[in-house]
């Protein structure tokens, strides 16, 4: 016999991983390479053999890397001594295969490639998965001396060093992919507080030229971002108070201060003076010489004004001068309070947005996020866990792409397209069930939500999916169980009482006939009581498949209770005497012995039949009475009859 993968037993106990990981260095299926290929001549000098091989086993197969003196690129798994070498931790040396009990039958002793001798060291990944081995062949018996086994251990040595080199790099590769995330992640964020802060926010560089701009400053001066681009913060700075910046942002460049902050004067776009608080730091590079600047921007036009109002009604009336310096404490208080609000809420908000980045990567459901075109934007930890594909694999890919079986346009299922087309929230406000496929090709069923999200004019969408494979199997099983009988697997009870109403219906829409056939057995309850219950039920199974294997494939076999069986046939205009015909062979069937608890039973049958015509109008349980009825004239007409009686 071939020596076969027997079991789950003969496999590594790390099989899963081990396949995974090989599939992962992308060695498989890949040309030749120098490094390895060097190896294998090295190795065939070494021993004197004529076929050397750097071989990867795969999952039903053993693939070469490298080989020396064989043509084929890959063999059956189940054939290759590789197999057996991988699973141990020594080298497999056979010298002799045809005195081997494990490969003396094996088509690669026996056949035309007669191998003799073969020595194989397995190939080891860094955390010890056998990716494959390096091993020599030869067609004559060969005793392998230990140094030469040494130098086969060392050479496979070399080739794991190169393996454990790959891994390193893909982990490297792998690192730099989650850092390069993170790092966008950062920077989006710094961009929104940039953009979404209530205070102006502005960059200059060493020599005062605007580098970026948000909204708050332009509202505050009036520029546009291009038209500040334009200029330098000293062409918008009031004369009188250039000189003071100059002065304040050499303290800064020369490391003496950190950051100031003072009160100037800018002149907007239409000409009039606004009076700002700025505080102005400095991100300086790596030779310490400043790289730009960061100036924050209030607008304290009207407490000047306020101030200069307070100063006027003092020299005018001294007497309200505590008055409006208790208004001006008051407003200054408000200010305050507003800005101390400001800076709670966009807090509170940066909070919120951790705590929901960290719910949906962590949620039981997967989330993935689209942009306007249906490309993947966001792909959280039970995406990957239920279809297979990073989040760096899935992005800017579409869900048609990722999950979808390629006969079904999801778009349009989950309802995105007319979403766009049309705006209508009602179009996504669904929960639908639809079949998905992983990475790896496998089926599932997933139930799926989708929400639309337009923001400043920007369309995204969130959709919500969960894989209800194991429910809808659930369902199917029951279903599946209500309609069959436990023990032999046929239809049950139930489930005729929904077959003669459908086979009534077919035979007035086709203007064919079919027939009922109640089968009783004979004698089984002798065998029941002399050989027991568990016997009883083991003939009951074999009469079931005698009689499924004897009827036609579109007939229905039923059981009915005990020893009760029923057979609908239809689909052929069946007459009395065809319907005894069939009967005739079930009780020939029937009747043959069975071996049962280690031995033999025989039981017969009598069968009663009731033909259905077309254009006759009898129900269901009139009919299933009528075949009882002659079923009971059968047995007393004696062992193995069928009534009614026919013109044979």
């Amino acid at each position: 016999m071939t020596d076969r993968i027997p079991s789950q037993a003969s496999l590594p106990a790390d099989e899963a991983g081990r396949i995974a990981l090989l599939h992962a260095l992308a060695l498989l299926d890949t040309p030749p390479e120098a490094v390895f290929d060097r190896v294998t001549r090295l190795a065939s000098r070494l021993l004197g053999t004529p076929i050397t091989l750097f071989s990867l086993v795969d999952t039903e197969r053993q693939w070469f890397k490298s080989r020396v003196g064989l043509d084929v690129l890959e063999s059956p798994r189940d054939i290759s001594f590789c197999t057996h070498a991988i699973i141990h931790d020594e080298p497999l040396v056979v010298n002799d295969a045809r005195l081997d009990p494990r490969f003396a039958d094996n088509p690669l002793v026996r056949g035309e490639m007669n191998v003799r001798f073969y020595a194989g060291v397995p190939v080891r990944s860094q955390e010890g998965h056998a990716l494959g081995t390096l091993c020599a062949i030869d067609t004559r018996p060969h005793t392998l001396e230990a140094a030469d086994l040494q130098a086969l251990q060392d050479l496979a040595g070399i080739i794991a060093d190169e393996i454990h080199r790959r891994e390193q790099l893909a982990e490297a590769r792998f690192d730099l992919r989650n850092v390069d995330a993170a790092m966008r992640g950062t920077e989006a964020r710094l961009r929104a507080i940039f953009e979404l802060a209530s205070v102006g926010m502005a960059l200059t560089d060493a020599h005062g030229n605007w580098l970026a701009v948000n909204a708050a400053a332009c509202a505050i001066l009036g520029y546009t971002e291009a038209e500040f681009r334009s200029r330098t913060y000293r062409d918008i700075t009031h004369p009188d108070d250039v000189a003071g910046d100059t002065a304040a942002l050499r303290e800064l460049v020369a490391g003496r201060i950190t950051q100031f902050e003072r009160q100037k004067r800018y002149i907007r776009k239409d000409g009039a003076t606004v009076w700002v608080h700025t505080n102005v730091s400095m991100k300086a590079a790596e030779d310490g010489r400043p790289e730009y600047f960061i100036i924050a921007v209030i607008d304290i036009q009207d407490h000047k004004m306020a101030d200069q109002e307070l100063a006027t009604l003092h020299m005018q009336l001294e007497a309200r001068v505590e008055e409006r310096t208790c208004e001006l404490v008051a407003a200054n208080q408000h200010l305050k309070q507003a800005i101390a609000r400001q800076e709670q809420a966009e807090q509170a908000l940066r909070a919120r947005e951790a705590e929901l980045s960290s719910v949906l990567e962590f949620a039981n459901d997967a989330y993935i996020g689209l942009d306007e075109a249906g490309r993947v934007i966001a792909w959280n930890r039970q995406a990957e866990r239920t279809f297979q594909w990073t989040p760096g694999e899935a992005a800017g890919r579409t869900l048609p792409e990722l999950i979808m079986p390629p006969d079904l346009c999801a778009e349009d299922r989950l309802g995105i397209t007319r979403f766009r087309a049309t705006r209508d929230g009602g179009t996504l406000a669904r929960r639908l069930e639809l079949p998905a496929v992983r990475k790896d090709g496998s089926g599932l069923t997933v139930e799926v939500r989708v929400h639309a999200n337009e923001i400043d004019g920007h369309l995204s969408f969130s959709a919500f999916l969960h894989d209800i494979s194991d429910r809808k199997a659930e369902e199917v099983q029951r279903e599946h169980d209500i309609r069959h009988d436990p023990l032999t697997g046929l239809l049950n009870r139930r489930a005729l009482g929904e077959l003669l109403p459908q086979a009534q219906a077919r035979s007035q829409r086709h203007g064919l006939g079919f027939a009922l056939l109640f089968i009783d057995l004979d004698g089984f309850k002798a065998v029941n009581d002399r050989l027991g219950h568990d016997a009883g039920d083991e003939l009951l199974r074999h009469v079931a498949r005698r009689l499924r294997a004897t009827v036609r494939q579109n007939d229905s076999v039923v059981r009915l209770a005990g020893d009760e069986f029923i057979v609908l046939l239809e689909g052929v205009p069946y007459t009395l005497v065809e319907a005894r015909s069939v009967a005739r062979k079930l009780i020939a069937a029937l009747s043959e012995p069975v071996e049962v608890a280690g031995r033999t039973a025989q039981v017969g049958a009598s069968i009663g039949i009731a033909a259905n015509a077309p254009d006759h109008a009898t129900t269901p349980a009139d009919l299933l009475r009528e075949a009882d009825r002659q079923m009971y004239l059968a047995k007393e007409a004696g062992r193995g009859s069928i009534r009614p009686r026919g013109e044979e």
